[in-house]
């Protein structure tokens, strides 16, 4: 599949029970889960998605939207949708390094230069390869949304990777983010994305690493005293579909939820980007978290610092997706 650029619930309901059954029959409800608030840029990607798969299949499929984590963490809901049980879902890279090593390339730490380049990478022969690799995990996968590119929350200040030594830094479930700071001499803490503010309010984590939208959507700022502008990692959503359910449709519905995907994740990229300057002010305006931003020259220690994650993680990942990367990231920086 060629991609153009893109520019518990509890399970009570009958059509959920899938007790060793399998999906018995192609569902016309879609359940939808997201892990951020509903006033998030990836819920308005959401509710667009429905708009979109809604009218464009004439009402023959409902799309029900559970964010904020209402029908389990994503660990739970990647085994939901390998049985069937949940239908669609932008699950975080790192999240699925459990199901497929491969997935976690895109959170090497300073791979990325920029947005641009992220996306002209992920949207073509690379994206393509890493969905294949979930198919045979119980996926369907169409395309990558995101939250962002990620920066660093702490009690103190951060200015080199020294500073970090000795810290409790929460991070996702994850054994590449976990590498991530052990590198730097840190203590990562692998934390619920939901116990992340608790965990921070009672100082069991010292620091935190998420996008600007998911620091001000969950409030981090109000329990952290620094916010550094490190743009040290990208947090990459793989959007999936059950495959075990997404088999059953007729081929022409197929290629609409797969249409319906891509251009819902593009306006989520639009929307997220958009309101980056309007999260960053709301932080800053709470008037409770310094922002600090990272120079060239803190930028080049740090991904000096880290760059043996990179070759740590090289057998699992694959060396042959992470030399592809390389080079597509690097003649896309020539063609500048």
């Amino acid at each position: 599949m060629s991609r153009t650029p893109l520019t518990r619930r509890i399970l009570g309901g009958t059509a959920l029970m899938l007790s060793g059954i399998g999906v018995a029959a192609a569902q016309t409800t879609v359940l939808f889960h997201h892990d951020l608030p509903d006033d998030s840029a990836q819920h308005q990607a959401a509710e667009y998605f429905k708009e979109l798969l809604e009218e464009r299949t004439e009402g023959r499929y409902e799309v029900e939207i559970y964010p904020n984590n209402e029908l389990g963490d994503d660990t739970e809901v990647i085994q939901q949708m390998q049985s069937g049980a949940v239908h669609a879902a932008p699950i975080p890279t790192a999240k699925l390094s459990g199901v497929e090593p491969a997935m976690q390339l895109a959170d090497l730490p300073f791979l990325f230069p920029d947005a641009e380049i992220t996306y002209e990478v992920l949207d073509g022969e690379l994206g393509d390869a890493l969905m294949e690799r979930m198919v045979e995990r119980g996926f369907h996968g169409v395309g990558f949304w995101e939250s962002g590119f990620k920066q660093l929350t702490c009690n103190t200040r951060i200015d080199g990777p020294e500073d970090l030594a000795g810290k409790d830094v929460r991070v996702m479930e994850s054994a590449l983010l976990v590498k991530q700071y052990e590198q730097l001499g840190a203590n990562p803490i692998p934390i619920a994305f939901s116990e992340t503010y608790s965990a921070l309010e009672q100082g069991v984590a010292d620091c935190q690493e998420n996008p600007v939208v998911s620091i001000a959507k969950m409030r981090f700022h109000e329990v952290q005293d620094h916010m550094m502008l490190s743009d040290h990692g990208y947090l990459g959503t793989a959007f999936l579909y059950s495959l075990v359910w997404f088999e059953q449709l007729p081929p022409e519905d197929q290629a609409i939820f797969e249409e319906v995907a891509l251009e819902a994740g593009a306006y989520q990229r639009e929307v997220s980007n958009a309101e980056f300057d309007t999260y960053l002010a709301e932080i800053e305006d709470y008037g409770n978290i310094q922002i600090h931003e990272f120079d060239d020259d803190q930028r080049a220690a740090f991904e000096e610092a880290l760059r043996p994650v990179h070759e740590a993680f090289r057998d699992e990942i694959g060396g042959d997706l992470m030399d592809l990367a390389y080079e597509l990231i690097e003649q896309a920086e020539a063609e500048r």
